[in-house]
């Protein structure tokens, strides 16, 4: 038997399938997060959208969540933190980064998902992407060093000027 997608370590059968064909519902919101990625890698998109909590299902594009699942190449799943969302809870929070590629580009989705529990079932809610913030990679220009442009001027008399 395969191994789920997910990365679970579990073989498929036992692990995100029964979720998305609909003979077991998710425990808990990381495991329903692991059955939509699951179904991403599988192409089975009427589990995302049934997956999806009600009030933001007309917010979806079912042709593009279709192309995006055929296009790309799934390399796995992270789950970066979760926050709630056990079987106990009726929200839930959890962080991953999704990684595909797409033609010869290496990409990684990352998300802070949200979950609810709406009558004993998870539902994704919505997601917002985490972004990642950019890096200076050369040392900070200094007020009183040379300004980069080449002026010969100090950079607080120059491009650093208010």
């Amino acid at each position: 038997m395969a191994n789920c997608p997910c990365g679970s370590g579990s073989e498929f059968t036992g692990c995100c399938e029964p979720i998305i064909k609909g003979s077991k519902l998710a425990p808990t919101a990381e495991s329903l997060m692991r059955a939509r990625y699951a179904a991403y890698t599988t192409g089975d998109i009427d589990f995302i959208v049934d997956s999806t909590h009600a009030d933001h299902r007309s917010d979806m594009d079912v042709k593009e969540i279709t192309s995006w699942s055929e296009q790309s190449k799934w390399l796995g799943l992270e789950i970066v933190e979760t926050e709630e969302g056990q079987e106990s809870d009726d929200t839930g929070m959890v962080e991953f980064k999704a990684n595909f590629e797409i033609g010869d580009q290496s990409l990684s989705h990352h998300e802070k998902s949200t979950f609810s529990k709406v009558d004993g079932a998870w539902l994704f809610v919505d997601g917002q992407p985490v972004q990642t913030p950019i890096k200076r990679a050369g040392a900070k220009v200094g007020r009183n060093d040379p300004c980069s442009c080449g002026s010969g001027k100090k950079f607080k008399k120059c491009c650093g000027k208010n």
